[in-house]
């Protein structure tokens, strides 16, 4: 794939169009958020767990590797569509599941214990808000603010959470269209609905909207709806690099532009702004 030269951003699809930024849509843990950073770590092992406890369960390893699997190809949907994964394996396996949300509660309350030093060290100060930011995102909700850009976040995260993570990072006054989440009445909210919500209720072309987003969820939904989407692939871990696993996963989805954080956020706008063609133009000067 072609790189904007001098630059870490890929260009995936010849298609890229020059657009009219009036509204941008992102997803918060791994695009904006670093406070997450291994609920992995968190979910598998509950999820092998309750699956150890079953009747006629498989071996650890065999238990261990489906998980994976699962959270895999899982990740980006809301948490409950992981919880009904896991009841569903219960039931295969001839045990009586909990209710997915009573899953999904244990997990949330474990999570709580992995992330509880974050949260409360952001609110206090003990660590700086730029150690839990994805690196040129507060940068880049800077530069749209100044164009006029209207700011949404869409996340699997429940809604409560996502707000209050948000305020703790400073960035919650940007989304000016609204911070959205997860719910417990699971059916009431999809970042699809938040797409087709953005564009209802402003009369817009998809073709003025981009999101900027580390899971396939918003990518496909974004792509499906006409509008321009951005992978910000980043390794969680290491930053300031692709995740190559998200990169495969997100080009599948869509993406027109793959990138390991919104560091060179100003000329990714620019490249958005003039489309491809502006890579032709850079390489021929």
């Amino acid at each position: 794939m072609p790189m904007l030269p001098g630059t870490a951003i890929e260009i995936v699809r010849a298609d890229l169009r020059p657009i009219t930024l009036r509204y941008a849509l992102f997803d918060f843990d791994g695009t904006i958020s670093l406070i997450r950073q291994g609920w992995q770590q968190v979910m598998a092992p509950l999820m092998v767990e309750v699956l150890l406890s079953t009747p006629q369960h498989e071996g650890r390893d065999a238990i261990t590797s489906l998980i994976k699997e699962t959270i895999d190809r899982t990740t980006g949907q809301q948490t409950i569509f992981q919880m009904m994964a896991l009841a569903d394996q219960v039931r295969e396996r001839g045990g009586e599941p909990l209710e997915p949300l009573a899953y999904k509660r244990i997990y949330l309350d474990r999570l709580w214990k992995h992330i509880r030093a974050r949260v409360e060290g952001l609110r206090s100060g003990e660590i700086a808000r730029n150690q839990l930011l994805v690196r040129g995102s507060l940068e880049m909700l800077r530069l749209l603010d100044e164009q006029g850009v209207t700011c949404y976040l869409a996340s699997g995260t429940d809604r409560e959470a996502v707000i209050a993570e948000a305020e703790a990072l400073g960035v919650a006054g940007y989304f000016g269209g609204g911070i959205h989440g997860a719910l417990d009445d699971w059916k009431s909210y999809s970042k699809a609905m938040v797409i087709e919500g953005i564009l209802s209720h402003h009369r817009g072309d998809a073709q003025e909207l981009v999101t900027f987003g580390d899971g396939y969820v918003e990518i496909e939904n974004t792509v499906d709806a006409g509008g321009v989407a951005v992978a910000v692939a980043t390794d969680e871990v290491n930053g300031g690099q692709v995740d190559p696993w998200k990169r495969e996963r997100l080009i599948r989805a869509g993406a027109h532009v793959v990138v390991p954080d919104l560091a060179e956020a100003a000329t990714l706008l620019r490249l958005l702004e003039c489309g491809v063609g502006s890579l032709d133009q850079s390489s021929s000067a």
